[in-house]
């Protein structure tokens, strides 16, 4: 007789410990049926709106040191997550991306200008735009004739003096020169995404609201004139280049425009005229 009711105690054990554990993601959050909000409004005027609220972010997201492994205390989701009022704010906030909304910096305090201003805008991320993408027409012997993109590091001058004019810092040992020796024409492309203002206004890099900027022109040398104003645009903003080995022959290259091309809203794209470009000013 002692068997079964040996046997029963055993099971009544593993069941009170299937029980007793829990496990919640760390990294996801847990939207249940009653949060879910069919055909949700996640238009321009909703989702800012919803970020500012921190609590709701995160009403649904579990760290992992929530974790029990048995005990006779566990938590269950509607424990941990603080009662809220049930409206469309709440429940749609459960459902974005958990990042909080700073203020966003207005023109008058360094941000970006009115999307309206194209060239101003143009110019403006050309300025504080630290790096960009250089797409060239390969050499490399797999990819001869077909687009080759690099990453540069790039200045149009010193913080407080904006020329419009992007300048390079390179060596002959990188592909891209080497391209740039047999085709000396590039576009070189800029995001907004690489400051602040997509990430608080929770635009995706592709989203056209985050702006993005394509100077496509012709790479030539810094002549010796230029040279002096080259090397304090570039070395003013990073200025660990200046300690680069000199083995490696850096040298200054700056991009003579043709096209300057702007994505800053939804409905199409402009071609700023050269005129336009230079005249305007990034502060």
């Amino acid at each position: 007789m002692r068997v079964p009711f040996f046997s029963l105690a055993v099971l009544a054990n593993v069941l009170y410990l299937c029980l007793s554990y829990t496990l919640r993601s760390s990294v996801s959050w847990v939207v249940s049926s009653n949060d879910v909000v069919e055909d949700a409004d996640l238009s321009e005027e909703v989702a800012p709106a919803l970020l500012v609220d921190g609590a709701a972010l995160w009403k649904q997201a579990y760290p992992s040191s929530n974790v029990v492994l048995g005990g006779d205390s566990v938590e269950s989701p509607a424990e941990l997550v603080k009662e809220e009022e049930d409206d469309n704010v709440a429940q749609l906030s459960s459902r974005l991306f958990s990042y909080r909304l700073d203020k966003v910096k207005s023109s008058s305090s360094g941000g970006p200008p009115p999307h309206q201003e194209t060239a101003r805008t143009a110019r403006y991320i050309a300025h504080n735009s630290d790096w960009g993408h250089l797409a060239t027409i390969s050499t490399q012997d797999k990819i001869k004739g077909l687009p080759f993109g690099n990453i540069f590091s790039v200045s149009d001058g010193p913080l407080d003096n904006s020329t419009g004019v992007i300048y390079f810092y390179v060596t002959p040992m990188d592909n891209t020169v080497a391209d740039l020796k047999n085709n000396p024409y590039a576009s070189l492309t800029f995001s907004e995404a690489e400051g602040e203002f997509c990430r608080q206004m929770v635009y995706d890099p592709e989203d056209p609201r985050c702006a993005r900027l394509t100077l496509t022109g012709k790479m030539v040398e810094v002549v010796p004139e230029e040279l002096a104003f080259a090397k304090e645009a570039v070395f003013s903003r990073h200025p660990v280049m200046a300690k680069w080995p000199v083995g490696h022959k850096w040298f200054f290259m700056k991009l003579e425009l043709i096209q300057v091309w702007l994505q800053d809203w939804i409905g199409g794209v402009s071609l700023i005229p050269l005129e336009d470009y230079f005249k305007a000013m990034p502060f």
